[in-house]
């Protein structure tokens, strides 16, 4: 069964509309990646780029000579990769309004795996909305803490 599924940038001014069938993802750890989102690594969603409808369009950066990444220049939010010669592409779990469905398979770039921070398990979990300092910021801005 396939389901339509949206997602958009931090700001709302990129958003799409992607096809989905099964919950699978995986996660890339390349340099590439790790560099293009300053992170670890990246959870990503494969997709045909004729199952995604780009509602409004993103930005795209030539992160390599043979891939670009779309993303919101004015939020900065990274949207996934993609070859140009090729009909695949990948969004970026995070980017999905529910990213809740998706499982991760595999491991990507495996070679620039960072082990420590993949397995966390065994830290302290702290919630946002137990962190007083941070609630108090949130409701003398806005009024409320976001839920």
């Amino acid at each position: 069964m396939t389901d339509k599924m949206s997602g958009g940038c931090a700001c709302g001014r990129v958003r799409f509309v992607a096809e989905v069938g099964d919950d699978e993802a995986y996660l890339c750890h390349c340099r590439m990646c790790q560099r293009a989102t300053g992170s670890i690594s990246i959870a990503f969603r494969g997709i045909k780029k004729a199952q995604v409808e780009w509602q409004s369009e993103p930005d795209w950066y030539a992160s390599s000579p043979i891939a670009s990444r779309p993303y919101c220049r004015e939020c900065g939010t990274s949207l996934g990769f993609a070859f140009p010669d090729s009909e695949n592409m990948d969004l970026t779990v995070a980017s999905f309004d529910d990213p809740s469905r998706f499982v991760p398979k595999h491991h990507f770039g495996a070679e620039s795996m960072h082990r420590a921070w993949i397995d966390t398990s065994g830290l302290s979990e702290i919630r946002t909305d137990e962190n007083e300092p941070l609630v108090a910021k949130w409701v003398k801005a806005t009024g409320s803490f976001p839920g």
